[in-house]
């Protein structure tokens, strides 16, 4: 594992699984539903216990409507049905519990998390910082360098660079090439069809990237793999497709306007109190809170 690094959390999917596991439903004292934030605290609970990070960052996504990928293409993630007011709520009160802890938290109107933690990745590289990626989304696999890891903290095992290519088939600066290819169901990307990872993996180690692929078309017809000839018609085909696929598809990394000092502040203890409160938590878990 790298020394000190830099945490960076992709905070959405650590708050949306609790939301899921929905019994026994939780209840704040104004009635409002707070599995989701019960849940994401236990999880930042152990990551800070164990880990005792010296820089932590978390990133959310605040609107989906404004996003710029949805400039380049409308039905960017339009198969996402918008989230409940109830789950609304609970994000914020994520929010508000990192800011009493003194932990930096940002979120961009126009830019996506992954696009957030992009630009802290670049900037603590620039300040010769190793980075450790949290979060459940591949996606974000395309940002680990020598030196960091992508890591589904508690779901998955750590991966360097040679571990992302074993578990993808390509390099993380290939993830977003591979996924330009196959498409991505989850965020509604269009891809070629009937080109899944594992081929779009094989077209990427022999052509390495989108760009040099689709200049050497006539090439793909004469690979040493079934369908070859039926695979070069339907990346020539899709060349737009791909094109299109592949600007959505890469994470920006020059956000801005977000905070660029992650390391931990003093906690709020008047606010981390008052949020223990309101989430019933006792007096015995304000103390394991104050310090952690």
């Amino acid at each position: 594992m790298p020394e000190n690094p830099v945490w960076l959390i992709d905070a959405s999917i650590y708050v949306f699984r609790p939301w899921f596991v929905r019994q026994p439903i939780v209840l704040d004292h104004e009635g409002n539903p707070v599995n989701a934030v019960l849940g994401f605290l236990r999880f930042i609970y152990n990551l800070l216990q164990t880990e005792q990070p010296q820089r932590i960052a978390f990133a959310f996504d605040i609107s989906l409507q404004t996003s710029t990928r949805k400039t380049i293409y409308p039905a960017y993630k339009a198969n996402r049905t918008p989230a409940p007011a109830e789950l609304k709520m609970q994000f914020q009160l994520c929010r508000d519990f990192l800011d009493a802890l003194g932990i930096v938290q940002a979120a961009s109107p126009y830019f996506e998390a992954d696009d957030v933690i992009g630009t802290w990745a670049k900037q603590q590289r620039d300040n010769g910082k190793t980075c450790m990626i949290i979060s459940g989304d591949k996606d974000l696999a395309q940002l680990v360098n020598d030196g960091d890891i992508w890591w589904d903290y508690g779901k998955r095992t750590p991966l360097p660079p040679g571990g992302v290519k074993k578990e993808f088939g390509v390099w993380p600066a290939q993830i977003p090439d591979q996924l330009a290819l196959a498409g991505d169901v989850a965020d509604n990307i269009p891809g070629i069809p009937g080109v899944g990872m594992s081929t779009a993996a094989k077209l990427l180690q022999k052509f390495s990237s989108v760009e040099v692929l689709l200049s050497r078309i006539p090439e793909i017809g004469l690979m040493k793999t079934r369908g070859a000839k039926r695979l070069q018609e339907l990346v020539d085909e899709h060349q737009a497709t791909v094109r299109l696929a592949r600007q959505l598809t890469e994470i920006y990394c020059d956000v801005p306007d977000v905070p660029l000092d992650l390391r931990r502040r003093d906690k709020d203890l008047g606010q981390l109190q008052a949020l223990c409160e309101r989430l019933g938590l006792s007096e015995q878990q304000f103390h394991l809170w104050q310090n952690v």
